[in-house]
Formats: structure tokens, sequence, C-alpha cells
């Protein structure tokens, strides 16, 4: 991939979008741990917390997008990637178990164990869209974090307010799964030679995804009422 080519820059979008749709749950983690220090030390542990597990995060998406160089992994991880998406879009996720913290470093090795752990889905988009380029995956990250550590209620707020939003990024992520998919070495040669047929598998995949999880949101809304 070509620096500040058109791929480039689609793809670094495609980062962004994946990092401020999935960011909810670093502002309910960092507010959950955070909510019973005193609103002096609350500064220290959002800034350290996060530093910790941006940290922790680029390390584990650097590993992944080398291991996404072994054939037949970025094929699975498509595969994975879909999963995820129509998730996005049908399960409300927990917090429960995250317990609020009375000690500053506690309440920071809370945020960054949890996020570690809840982060896998992030971890594997972001690898997916950055397609072996390191560089991407460091753009990506310097960019978002100032925007997640400072705008995550705003985007909470937004995706309370516009619900809709999550189609986007699962939509983001449905794309991401689709390239992963075609530019599979076993199969990228086929796809490569047929392009209709590349374009149609992309549609017809985020189409799925999108229809999928709308139906089954209108299943549960339909049951829970």
């Amino acid at each position: 991939m070509e620096f500040f080519s058109m791929e480039f820059f689609s793809a670094l979008l495609a980062i962004l979008v994946i990092d401020l749709v999935l960011a909810g749950d670093n502002a309910i983690v960092i507010g959950m741990a955070a909510r019973r220090l005193p609103k002096e030390q609350q500064k220290k542990v959002i800034i350290w917390g996060t530093v910790g597990a941006i940290v922790i995060r680029m390390i584990a998406t650097l590993i992944v997008v080398w291991l996404l160089e072994i054939p037949g992994l970025l094929l699975i991880g498509g595969f994975l990637l879909v999963w995820i998406a129509y998730k996005l879009l049908t399960e409300e996720k927990s917090h429960d178990h995250i317990k609020a913290e009375e000690s500053l470093w506690a309440a920071i090795r809370t945020i960054i164990i949890a996020d570690a752990v809840m982060g896998l889905d992030n971890v594997l988009a972001v690898a997916g869209a950055a397609h072996g380029s390191f560089l991407l995956v460091a753009l990506g990250l310097l960019i978002s974090v100032p925007i997640v550590v400072w705008g995550s209620t705003l985007i909470i707020g937004w995706l309370e307010r516009f619900p809709s939003l999550i189609y986007v990024g699962a939509g983001v992520l449905a794309w991401t799964a689709a390239k992963m998919i075609v530019d599979e070495p076993f199969i990228a040669g086929y796809f490569a030679e047929n392009p209709i047929v590349k374009w149609s598998f992309t549609i017809v995949l985020i189409a799925g995804v999108l229809l999928a999880g709308r139906r089954k949101k209108r299943q549960k809304a339909a049951t829970n009422s």
C-alpha cells in the first residue's frame, strides 16, 4: 500500500471509525472504575488508565497484524469480523463485572485489564483494516486516542441520540471483513480476475450483516415489549 494514496486514506478512515464506534466501552470502563475516587484523582486515572490500555492495545494489534500474514488466518479473521459486526448490532454488553475502586493504582489496573479483555474485537478490526501496515495502526491510534479520552462522553451521547450510527460502524466492520476475505492469498487470484464477483460479494456481505442485525434487534424489541 502506497503512503498517502486513496487506499491508504480509506484504510485510515476505516480504522478511525472502528476506534470511535467501539470507544464507548473505554468510557464506561473508565467511569465505573474511577467513580468512587476524589475528583482530583479521577483525572489521573483517566490519563494513566487510558495510556496503559492504549499501549497494551497497540502491542496486541501489531502482533495480530503480523499473525494475519500467516496463510489462512486472513480468511479466518475476516469471518470472525463478520460475527463481531453482527454482535455490535444485536448484543448489549454488560459492564456489571467492573467494580468501582477506591485507590488510584487499583482503578488504573482495573481499566487496563478490563480494556485488554474487552478490546479483542477492536484489535482484530483495526489489524484487518490496516492491511499489514504498522504505520496505519500507529496513526489510527494516535488520532483516535485524544478523541476517545476527551470525547468519549460525547461519543456515547451521539450513539444514544442517533442509534443509526451503530449501523455505520457495523458496515465499516463488515467492509473490512470482506476485504480481509478477498485478500486471502488462497483465493485472492480468483477475486482479482473477477472484479464483479469481488464487489458483489462485498455488497452482499455488508447488506447481509446489516439486515440480519436489524432483524435480530427488532425480534428482541418485540420480545421485550
